[in-house]
């Protein structure tokens, strides 16, 4: 298919040049017309290989200028894609280089939502933030989001495509502030969720870290002491010929794993398809269910990942409210925020009562698993002015969010401590006392008035 080189227009007055693969001249004015571009030149270059191998989400070489291409056929691609095939294609089509971390997709997210809020256009700011991106992986991805935009797409359908990259929850932040039009609020909540997340895993790495190293540190003694202290220890006292003996549980564990080195194979395949099965089950929508709904119930945890997903549904629902939209609209748009088919089945629930004449908050007030005094701020919203009130229980959310982060902070340590207390009184139990006893040297004496 012919390729034409594009000097165009954009609706906000910048010129912008671009390759644009089309039937024909008149076909390819047409369409940069359709796209809210004014052509100033269009001029026939050559043709490219449809199939080539180094494409990208929009149909982009990764050394080549933005692109104008039909993307629908690229879409219908890339929704086949799935799981690890789609990571390592994508991995493939972006070449060599450093890993794109956390901290490269946050400098990111803050310098585009520092140009938004001074007026930028959406093409402006990504080539402004594509000249100051350090990560030559990331600038790839980024100046094929350039491409989709200036083809007239969404930021978030080319960022969907990387989804190995950006975070689900932050594409679909990105997606319900493009879709309201409040893009500049979506990206201050990406920004403060990856900080949030970033927070949250240096706290808890903090408080886990240092105890798992102890934990391992202790089986790992453990196992060295009882295959290799135990037969060394029992060893020397029937070389002396002592009567006297290890402590049972000693000689118990050492049984135990002797016994255990014969079919090691078993427990091994008894963990394997243990695995398979709760993988196998996951997969099933009832099994998939039921693990997402312990997730909001599990100890420590559950209440936070709720408060944390029914804070970014409020807050995408909100957006869409100020922004105009219907409150069925609102959350048919926001649910994607949340991956958990706990929430989505209860938004799914309230769009349908919507439709029927019933409340729309009965699912979440049903399901039990949220606080009280939220659902009341709900119910009084909807009889005052639902998106102030949703302002007011979102700090309020945000609020509880610190609290509960605060007790899993005070709790993760005295957890923890336990089951490294648990393995140290084993390990004292069955590989130290044995040491001690054959210090002190007791048994001697048993073999003295035995050889006697």
């Amino acid at each position: 298919m012919p390729v034409f080189m594009c000097k165009t227009i954009t609706p906000q007055g910048q010129v912008v040049k671009s390759k644009v693969e089309d039937s024909s001249k008149l076909a390819c004015i047409r369409r940069l017309r359709k796209n809210g571009f004014t052509p100033i030149s269009v001029t026939q270059t050559f043709s490219i290989n449809s199939k080539s191998k180094n494409k990208k989400a929009n149909g982009r070489n990764i050394k080549s200028e933005p692109n104008f291409s039909k993307t629908t056929k690229n879409k219908k691609t890339k929704k086949t894609k799935s799981g690890i095939w789609e990571k390592l294609n994508s991995d493939i089509s972006l070449g060599g280089g450093p890993k794109i971390t956390d901290k490269d997709i946050r400098i990111f997210t803050q310098n585009f939502y520092l140009l938004k809020k001074a007026n930028f256009n959406n093409i402006h700011a990504l080539n402004t933030v594509i000249g100051t991106t350090e990560n030559p992986r990331l600038v790839t991805i980024l100046e094929d989001v350039l491409a989709g935009v200036e083809s007239g797409e969404y930021m978030y359908t080319t960022l969907e495509y990387y989804s190995n990259v950006f975070p689900y929850i932050y594409v679909n932040m990105i997606k319900v502030g493009e879709l309201s039009g409040s893009l500049d609020s979506s990206l201050e909540q990406a920004i403060k969720y990856l900080e949030d997340s970033e927070t949250l895993r240096k706290k808890v790495k903090r408080i886990l870290l240092p105890n798992i190293l102890m934990f391992v540190a202790l089986i790992l003694a453990t196992l060295i002491g009882v295959f290799v202290g135990v037969p060394l220890l029992k060893g020397i006292f029937d070389s002396v010929g002592s009567t006297d003996s290890l402590p049972a549980i000693t000689m118990l564990v050492y049984r135990f794993t002797v016994w255990l080195q014969g079919i090691w194979y078993v427990p091994v395949g008894i963990i394997i398809i243990a695995a398979v099965l709760f993988y196998s089950w996951i997969q099933t929508p009832k099994g998939r269910y039921n693990f997402d709904h312990f997730k909001y119930t599990m100890p420590i945890f559950g209440k936070l990942i709720y408060l944390l997903d029914f804070s970014r549904l409020m807050q995408g629902v909100l957006l869409n409210l100020q922004n105009g939209m219907r409150i069925q609209d609102a959350l048919e748009v926001s649910k994607n925020v949340c991956k958990n088919t706990v929430m989505l089945s209860m938004v799914e629930t309230a769009i349908n009562n919507i439709f029927i004449g019933q409340s729309w908050i009965t699912p979440f007030e049903e399901s039990k698993l949220g606080d009280t005094m939220c659902i009341e701020m709900l119910k009084i919203g909807m009889q005052t002015d639902l998106p102030e009130m949703l302002e007011k229980m979102l700090e309020y959310i945000s609020i509880d969010i610190d609290n509960t982060l605060q007790k899993i902070v005070k709790v993760l340590p005295e957890v923890s401590y336990s089951f490294v207390g648990i393995v140290l009184i084993f390990f004292v139990c069955a590989v130290l006392v044995p040491c001690i006893q054959v210090y002190m040297g007791g048994w001697l004496f048993s073999a003295y008035e035995e050889y006697i």
